[in-house]
Order: C-alpha cells, then structure tokens, then sequence
C-alpha cells in the first residue's frame, strides 16, 4: 500500500514511517521539518505541499501532523485553525480526489478536558471514554482538533473516504510543563496509571486503525495504557488513590520509594481505551504493571523521558 504519512519527523511520524516501510508499503512523508523519513518539506496548510505529496500516489493517509498544546505560548490563533482545520481539511479533499481507502487522523484526550475536569471539581475520578458529552475544549489546541474529528467524520459519511479518529494520550518525551516536586520519570510513571501511552504503542494503534478502517468505515477511538481500575473505584481513587492502587499492586509504594518517587494521593480522571482494544484489535503493551516490573528487576523503563526534547518543527 502507498501510505502519506504527515508529520513525518516528528515523534510519532518518524517511526511509524519507518514502521510502515520494514512492514513492506511505500511511504511518502510530509513534514515542515527535514528528516529521514520526510520525502516532502512543507505543511499541511500548503495545498502546494500537499499537492506533491500525492503525486507520488496515494492509497491511504495517516495524518500525525498538527500543531500541539505547546505551541499555544508561541503560535497565533490562526495558525491553529490553518494547521488543525483548513490542513486536515484540504487532506481530506485531496485523499477523495485519489481514492483513498482509508483515512487516520491523530486526535488528542485533551479535547475531552474541560475547565470542571481539569480543575478536579467533583467528588470522584472522572471515567472518560468515547461517550463523553458534551465537550467543551480548554483552548485552541482542543477546540481546533475537535473541528478536524468533525471533518474526518463528515468525509467518510457524506464521501464515502473510511476514516478513524485516535484520541491518544500523553506520549510525548519531555517534561509536563507543570509538574511541581516530582521528577519527569516518576510522573509518567504515574500517568500510566491512569492517563499515559508510549510511542510505540501509539505507532501500533494507528497501523490497527489503518488495517480496519475500511471495515469501520469510521471509529472513534480513545488511545491509551489499560487502567488497572474499574468504573465502580472512582470515587476512592479521588479521595484516596494509594489505598486503591496498594490493593491491585501491593508492592507498589515499596517499589516507588526505592527511587524516592511518590504514588499519586488522588486520580481525578481515567481514560478507558476498552473499545479501541474490542473494534481495532489493540492493546497497549506498557502499561503500570510493565513499568513496576522494571522497578523490580532495576531494567530500563519502559517509556522514554527526555526533558530536552525539542519537536524537529521548533529547531
């Protein structure tokens, strides 16, 4: 298959080019920044760029490539509308016009956060899965690829282009701009509790996705480790999560304090990737109980941390 991968060198583009290629389909990368798997220097929001991207043929696109919650501090409005949107949209047009057979686009569980969840309002941990309503995006990162999921949705219903839609979480490298007293690796560490997945599991959702688009003929999908928790703990994961996390791994906190790392005192949301695993076959392979296993046998952590992470675009 002729797959166009945008955001080619980007963290998650870049390998899963380079995925997509050792598993025998001819790539086309497209990104605004030079790299080893982009064959197309431009953006998204160039009809131009993309415009050559397809001439060297295309049966499906992975669409990877936006503009992220960082880049709120140094991006104007409109350039979130011209990547996020207008991009997606003219993709969209142009995988019609070639007939594509599938269309996979990058979304994001931050469009499913808004003000009351973010600041932990309510009285128990809120379980978010892809019946979540209503949303009501933070900001313009949120707001922008909640307007392009509606895009790819309307293309597979009114034109017939099979599309899914991956709201993934946290998988990025670099250090969460608001961490307070915990190190970046112990706080991904937690996140896979409840809110985290690595690069690679992520590069092996979106080759599910792409695999059974065209039986969906469009999903919606949220894209994250399995909790170990059930729907009926979230109250006690709100006032105490160390207790519930000690009953499914008892040897937890003596595992964490070992690094002088801290269990989470209190979970305020989960995200529930149980129909991703059902519709497109996939499950996270790290996930908590991966990452106290490395803990107890002093390996690697299984999950990249690198707090000088610059996105190839911002060099």
């Amino acid at each position: 298959m002729r797959v166009l991968v945008t955001g080619s060198s980007g963290w998650l583009g870049r390998p899963l080019a380079a995925r997509l290629r050792q598993d025998g389909h001819r790539v086309t990368g497209l990104d605004i920044a030079a790299g080893p798997e982009t064959q197309v220097v431009g953006s998204v929001a160039d009809r131009r760029a993309i415009e050559r991207a397809f001439a060297f043929g295309a049966d499906a696109v992975i669409h990877t490539a936006a503009l992220h919650q960082p880049d709120m501090a140094r991006a104007r409005l409109q350039s979130f509308v011209d990547i996020n949107v207008s991009g997606t949209l003219a993709l969209l047009e142009a995988a019609k016009a070639a007939q594509c057979s599938a269309f996979v686009m990058t979304s994001t569980t931050s469009l499913m956060i808004d003000r009351a969840i973010r600041e932990e309002q309510g009285e128990a941990a809120v379980w978010l899965d892809e019946s979540h309503a209503p949303l009501n995006p933070r900001n313009i990162y949120g707001t922008t690829k909640l307007a392009a999921e509606g895009l790819v949705r309307l293309f597979a219903q009114e034109h017939g282009l099979p599309g899914v839609v991956l709201r993934t979480s946290r998988f990025f490298p670099e250090d969460d701009a608001v961490r307070g007293l915990l190190s970046g690796p112990n706080l991904k560490a937690n996140e896979f509790l409840h809110r985290r997945l690595t690069v690679e599991d992520a590069v092996d959702v979106h080759l599910a996705a792409l695999d059974r688009a065209a039986t969906l003929g469009f999903g919606l999908f949220i894209a994250s480790a399995p909790p170990p928790f059930t729907r009926d703990e979230a109250t006690e994961l709100k006032r105490d999560a160390r207790a519930v996390i000690a009953r499914h791994f008892p040897d937890a906190a003596e595992l964490y304090a070992g690094r002088g790392w801290q269990l989470p005192r209190s979970i305020g949301r989960v995200y529930d990737p149980s129909l991703a695993q059902t519709a497109l076959g996939w499950r996270a392979r790290t996930d908590f109980a991966a990452v106290l296993e490395a803990l107890r046998s002093d390996a690697p952590l299984p999950f990249a941390h690198d707090a000088s992470y610059v996105s190839p675009k911002d060099r």
